[in-house]
């Protein structure tokens, strides 16, 4: 299995910089992932936005129920692919 891309899902862009800074040195994340704020559908209030962490996981050997428990850490989690 390669070319993995995992998402997290965070409810406020401080977590998520929290989560995208940690990942490198929890669980070696050789890429620094990429921020994406995701506005709620009909939302225009950026209090409403949640945030979006894309991992890449080129080899596929990131744990996906580990990022769901680390991302549940910040109130987030791993959305299904």
């Amino acid at each position: 299995m390669s070319d993995v891309r995992h998402v997290l899902v965070l409810p406020d862009r401080e977590a998520a910089e929290e989560v995208a800074g940690e990942l490198a040195d929890r669980f070696g994340v050789p890429e620094e992932p990429q921020l994406v704020r995701d506005a709620l559908a009909g939302e225009d209030d950026a209090e409403d936005a949640q945030w979006l962490v894309v991992v890449e996981d080129p080899t596929g050997l990131l744990d996906a129920s580990a990022l769901d428990a680390f991302a549940a850490e910040y109130e987030g989690w791993l959305e299904a692919p």
